[in-house]
């Protein structure tokens, strides 16, 4: 059996912004640019952490006043307890 012919490769283009990048791609085969047959597989763990439900009991009192700051701050409750968790682990 033979090898197949291998293209030269077009040198990557330039753009002036990402209007226009996004209209070559759609029209362009990124085979034409790179030699897909040399990329390795990448774990990118971190992009989006992901989140566990877990169930907390908490005195009413309490939840009430995290709540109250919460609204104070104009952000969810929830949101706000995830806040200060982290805050407390990291020592703030």
């Amino acid at each position: 059996m033979s090898k197949p012919i291998k293209t030269p490769l077009k040198p990557n283009p330039t753009f002036a912004n990402e209007s226009e990048e996004r209209a070559y791609w759609e029209a362009h085969d990124s085979t034409e640019h790179l030699d897909w047959s040399r990329a390795r597989s990448v774990s990118l763990p971190n992009l989006k952490p992901t989140t566990k439900t877990i169930s907390l009991r908490l005195p009413q009192h309490l939840l009430d006043a995290i709540k109250v700051a919460a609204n104070a701050r104009d952000v969810p409750y929830q949101s706000l307890i995830k806040v200060w968790l982290q805050e407390k682990l990291h020592g703030h």
